[in-house]
C-alpha cells in the first residue's frame, strides 16, 4: 500500500491529468454536430494503462482528472458528474480486480493479451451500466434507450481502450532494460523503422486527400494504415506498433465523426454500433498478432539462450564461443587475442575434495574471470575447467591482461564444506587477425600453446608462435587425435600380422604371429604405420578405445573364419597404458570373449615395461584378472628399462619380448649379447619363453639361437601381411 502511493507523486499525477483532460478534448472534438457522440473514449484507455502500472490507487487521480474535466469542458450539474466519475471509476476497479483475480502479469503474451481484452471489455460493460443506469434514474434523456446506450458506451470505452492502453502501458514500462532487451529479438534497425513512419503518415494523409472526392468507399483506404501496422506488429518493437495502432485508430474514428475526408457520421444507432464493432475489431487484430510475434521472438530467443550458455556458470559456452570467434574472423575491424585458459592439476581437487567441490570451484573462478577482464572482453566456458578469453587488444597489452587474470585465479580462495579451494591456471594466447586464418587452426594453436604452458609448469601464459616445434608438435597431435577418431567411427583401420617363429625343434606348433596395427588414409588410400598415429592416441587418451577396437576386429575376423582360427597357437596383441589403468577394460574383455568362439588362451596381450611399472598395482591386478579368463601376457621391450629385473616375479607374464635395440647391436656390442645372454637365463629359470625383436637377417637368428634364445620376430623373418592374406599364404 505505501508503494502505491508512492507513485502518486505531483509529476505523474500531473502528466496524467494533463494527458486525460487531452484525450478527452480530443473525444469531444470529434463530434461534428450537437445531435452526435463521440465514437470513442480514449481517456479510458489511459486511466486503465496508469492504474495497471502504478495500482488502485490511481483511481484517486482518475476522479480528480474527471471533475476538472466536467467543471472545464462539460459544467454539466453535479449529478451528472457523479455519474461519471462513479461510471468510470467503477469499471476500472472491476477490471483490476477482475486481473488481479486471474494472477496474469505479462501483458506482451498471447495468454495475457487476451486477459486484458478481457478486463477491457468488463470495464467497458461495467462503466456503461453504471453510467446509462446513473442517466436514467437522474431522468437524462440517453438513459431511455438503455441497452443500446450501454452497448455505445461500451463499445466506445473499448475502441479507446484498445488504442490507448497498449501504448500507455507500454512507453510507462520502457526501461533502459526493456530497450536492450527489445534490441535482442532482431527487430528492424533504425532504418525500417524510419521507413515505416513515413509511410504510415503518408497513408493516413491518402485516406484524407482522398475524401475530397465525396466518394462513399473511402473507408476502404482504412486497410492501408492497418497493412502497415500489422506489418510494424511482425518487423517492430511491440511499443511501434501500439503507436502505430493508436494513432491510426483515432485518426480514422475522429476523421468519421467530424465527416472529413468523405466519411459520413452515423446518425441511427444502429449504424454507430456497426461502425464500432468494425473499428473495434480494426485495432485489435494488429495489437493481436503484434503479442503473438513478440511472444514467439521471445521464446525463439530464450532457446538460443539455453543452447549458447553454460548451464553451471551462466558463461557463454562453446556453440556461443565458436559463433563468435568465427563472426570476428569474417568481419574486418581490428585483431583480437583469444586466450585458452585450463586450471591447473584440477583433478586434484576432485580427487581431494569431491566432484561437488570442483564444480563450486569452477562457478567461482568463472565469476571471478567476468570480473578480471576489461570493458570489451569476453569470457566463455568451453569445457570441464576449460575457458576461452577474447582479449579486444593484441600484443603487449594481449599479454598483461592475460596476466592480470592469472594472478587473479592464482590469490583467489573460497570456501566448500569446511575446505579453503584454490587452484591455478594456464593461459595459451593466439592472435584473431580478422579475414586470416580460420576457426579450427585459431583454437588449436591457443590450445596447443595452453597446453606448453602447462608442461612448463603451469600458472603461466604461453604465446602461439607456428614456428615453434614444441606447439607444432602440439597441433599436428591433435589433428592425429582427430583423424584417429575418425578412422574409429568409419572403420578405417585394418589388421596386419607377422609371424613369431619358434628357433630349433619347436617350429610347427602352430601360427605364432602379433596384431599390427595400419591406419588406411582417406583419400589417398595409403597405409598408415602406427609410429605415426600411436603417439597422438596415447598423449590424448585414445589407447583404450583402440584396444577395444582391434580386440573386436580380431574376434571379429576369428569367428567369422572358423578353419584357420583353429591354425592359431598364438596371437599377440599390444595393450596400451591407458587399457592398464581402466577399470571397464577387463568387464569389457569378459563380455566380449563370452560371445565368442575363438578361446582365450590362443590370446597374449603385450604391455610394454614402461606401462607396467607406471601403476605395478593395477598392473598385478589386470593381469591376474586377465589369466583367470585364460588370457597370457607378454612383457614387450624388455630391458629398456631400469628395473627390469627387479619386478620379473612380481609380473606374471609368460613371454619376454627382448628389446630390439639389443638386437640390433648384437653383432657390434658384446654388452648386448650379454644382456640378452643374461635375460634368456633368467627367463628360462622361471620357466619364461623368450622372444627376440628386430631380428633382420638369417646370421642374426642364428646367433640369437646361439645364446639360448626361443623364438624371434622381425623383417628377416617374415614381413607383416594383411590378416586375410597371411592365413592364405
Amino acid at each position: 500500500m505505501k508503494e502505491a502511493f508512492r507513485s502518486l507523486t505531483w509529476g505523474k499525477v500531473t502528466t496524467f491529468v494533463v494527458l486525460y483532460l487531452a484525450l478527452c478534448y480530443l473525444a469531444l472534438a470529434s463530434i461534428g454536430a450537437p445531435d452526435q457522440v463521440s465514437l470513442l473514449w480514449p481517456a479510458s484507455g489511459l486511466a486503465l494503462a496508469f492504474a495497471l502500472r502504478y495500482g488502485l490507487i490511481w483511481c484517486l487521480p482518475l476522479a480528480v482528472a474527471l471533475f476538472l474535466f466536467h467543471s472545464l469542458f462539460e459544467r454539466e450539474p453535479g449529478l451528472l458528474t457523479v455519474v461519471s466519475i462513479g461510471a468510470n471509476v467503477g469499471g476500472l476497479v472491476a477490471a483490476l480486480l477482475y486481473l488481479r483475480w486471474r494472477g496474469e502479469e505479462r501483458m506482451l503474451s498471447i495468454r495475457g493479451g487476451f486477459l486484458l481484452l478481457q478486463a477491457a471489455m468488463l470495464m467497458s460493460l461495467v462503466s456503461g451500466l453504471v453510467g446509462i443506469g446513473g442517466l436514467g434514474l437522474i431522468g437524462d434523456p440517453a438513459g431511455n434507450l438503455f441497452w443500446p446506450s450501454v452497448l455505445q458506451w461500451a463499445l466506445g470505452d473499448l475502441l479507446g481502450i484498445v488504442c490507448i492502453t497498449p501504448a500507455t502501458l507500454l512507453a510507462l514500462s520502457r526501461t533502459r532494460e526493456s530497450v536492450e532487451a527489445a534490441a535482442e529479438l532482431d527487430y528492424a534497425g533504425a532504418r525500417g523503422k524510419l521507413l515505416w513512419l513515413v509511410l504510415l503518415t503518408l497513408s493516413l494523409l491518402l485516406i484524407f486527400m482522398s475524401g475530397f472526392g465525396r466518394s462513399s468507399y473511402v473507408l476502404g483506404l482504412s486497410v492501408v494504415p492497418v497493412a502497415l501496422v500489422v506489418w510494424s506488429a511482425i518487423r517492430l518493437p511491440p511499443i511501434w506498433t501500439a503507436f502505430g495502432n493508436a494513432v491510426t485508430g483515432l485518426a480514422i474514428a475522429n476523421m468519421i465523426g467530424l465527416g472529413l475526408s468523405g466519411f459520413e457520421p452515423p446518425t441511427e444507432m444502429t449504424d454507430r454500433l456497426y461502425l464500432l464493432v468494425f473499428l473495434v475489431l480494426l485495432a485489435l487484430f494488429p495489437m493481436i498478432l503484434m503479442a503473438s510475434t513478440h511472444e514467439i521472438r521471445k521464446s525463439s530467443r530464450q532457446l538460443f539462450h539455453r543452447a549458447t550458455t553454460d548451464i553451471d556458470t551462466g558463461l557463454p559456452n562453446r556453440t556461443a564461443f565458436e559463433v563468435t570467434a568465427r563472426g570476428l574472423l569474417d568481419s574486418t575491424g581490428a585483431p583480437w587475442t583469444l586466450g585458452y585458459l585450463d586450471f591447473d592439476h584440477f583433478t586434484l581437487v576432485n580427487d581431494t575434495a569431491s566432484h561437488a567441490a570442483g564444480d563450486a570451484l569452477i562457478k567461482a573462478v568463472a565469476s571471478l574471470l567476468g570480473t578480471s577482464l576489461y570493458p570489451g572482453d569476453r569470457v566463455f566456458r568451453i569445457g570441464g575447467d576449460e575457458f576461452a578469453l577474447l582479449f579486444q587488444c593484441q600484443g603487449r597489452e594481449a599479454e598483461l591482461r592475460a596476466e592480470r587474470v592469472l594472478r587473479a585465479v592464482e590469490s583467489f580462495r573460497t570456501g566448500w564444506d569446511g575446505h579453503i579451494l584454490s587452484t591455478t591456471a594456464s593461459i595459451g594466447l593466439a592472435t584473431l587477425k580478422p579475414g586470416q586464418g580460420d576457426y579450427a587452426q585459431l583454437l588449436s594453436q591457443a590450445d596447443a600453446a595452453c597446453f606448453t604452458a602447462k608442461e612448463l609448469g603451469g600458472n603461466r601464459l604461453c604465446i602461439a608462435d607456428q614456428n615453434s616445434a614444441a606447439l607444432q608438435d602440439r597441433t599436428d597431435a591433435m589433428q592425429w587425435a582427430v583423424r584417429i577418431r575418425q578412422a574409429l567411427n568409419q572403420n578405417l583401420f585394418e589388421l596386419h600380422c607377422q609371424d613369431i617363429r619358434t628357433l630349433g625343434d619347436g617350429a610347427g606348433q602352430g601360427r605364432h604371429f602379433e596384431i599390427l596395427l595400419r591406419l588406411r588414409e582417406p583419400g589417398s588410400g595409403r597405409l598408415l604405420p602406427p609410429g605415426l598415429f600411436i603417439p597422438a592416441a596415447e598423449r590424448f587418451q585414445l589407447g583404450p578405445k583402440i584396444d577395444r577396437h582391434v580386440i573386436d576386429l580380431v574376434l571379429g575376423w576369428m569367428e567369422a573364419h572358423p578353419a584357420e582360427a583353429r591354425t592359431v597357437s598364438a596371437c599377440a596383441i599390444n595393450l596400451s597404458a591407458g587399457s592398464m589403468q581402466d577399470e571397464s577394460f577387463a568387464p569389457f574383455l569378459r563380455e566380449r570373449l563370452s560371445r565368442s568362439s575363438f578361446p582365450a588362451y590362443k590370446i597374449i596381450f603385450e604391455i610394454t615395461e614402461t606401462s607396467a611399472m607406471h601403476d605395478l598395482a593395477h598392473a598385478q591386478a589386470l593381469i591376474a584378472e586377465l589369466r583367470r579368463l585364460g588370457c597370457r601376457f607378454a612383457l614387450d621391450d624388455f630391458g629398456s628399462g631400469f628395473c627390469s629385473f627387479k619386478y620379473l616375479q612380481t609380473l606374471d607374464v609368460d613371454i619376454f619380448k627382448i628389446d630390439g635395440g639389443f638386437v640390433r647391436d648384437m653383432q657390434t656390442s658384446e654388452l648386448s649379447q650379454s644382456v640378452i645372454r643374461a635375460i634368456t637365463e633368467i627367463a628360462h629359470v622361471l620357466k619364461k619363453t623368450t622372444v627376440a625383436e628386430h631380428c633382420e637377417t638369417e646370421e642374426l637368428g642364428t646367433q640369437l639361437r646361439a645364446l639360448g634364445v626361443d623364438k624371434v620376430q622381425g623383417f628377416g623373418i617374415h614381413r607383416p601381411q594383411p590378416i586375410d592374406d597371411y592365413f592364405a599364404a
